[in-house]
């Protein structure tokens, strides 16, 4: 068993799944919310220094989706300075396990790094699922 600090935006259908998961493994979550944590640059950088900074980013955030917030355009300040002041913008979850920081929920990383209940081949825990309707359009809203 391994504790899995988890920060998660309250509500998320993923991150309800994803902590779910983790629980079953026989890990402890400590679930926190990822809306209201105080951020400061040095307490996002972990999360992130392996990433290209357009991938630090919640794809389903409104005001990336709707083209307001250009992910792909920013460097590291301007995106750390953003995601501070509109948390929604970070991607999920944020995870520290075993010391060490995680972003976003790859379960096939997770489950050699430190075990996972099997999971559906085609199960995406990443991607809001209220995204898109079954005709492929985007209805309703993810801000999750």
């Amino acid at each position: 068993m391994v504790q899995v600090i988890f920060f998660e935006k309250p509500g998320c259908i993923n991150n309800t799944r994803q902590k779910k998961l983790l629980a079953e493994a026989g890990h402890e979550v400590d679930a926190r919310n990822l809306l209201t944590e105080t951020w400061r640059p040095e307490s996002l950088k972990p999360f992130f220094k392996r990433l290209a900074v357009e991938d630090w980013f919640n794809k389903s955030a409104p005001t990336v989706k709707s083209g307001q917030v250009k992910p792909e355009t920013l460097d590291e300040d301007s995106a750390s300075a953003l995601m501070l002041r509109e948390p929604l913008l970070i991607r999920r979850p944020l995870m520290i396990i075993q010391g060490k920081h995680y972003v976003g929920f790859d379960a096939e990383r997770l489950k050699s790094l430190i075990g996972l209940a099997p999971l559906e081949a085609a199960e995406d825990l990443e991607s809001c699922p209220r995204s898109h309707g079954p005709d492929g359009n985007t209805k309703g809203r993810c801000e999750d």
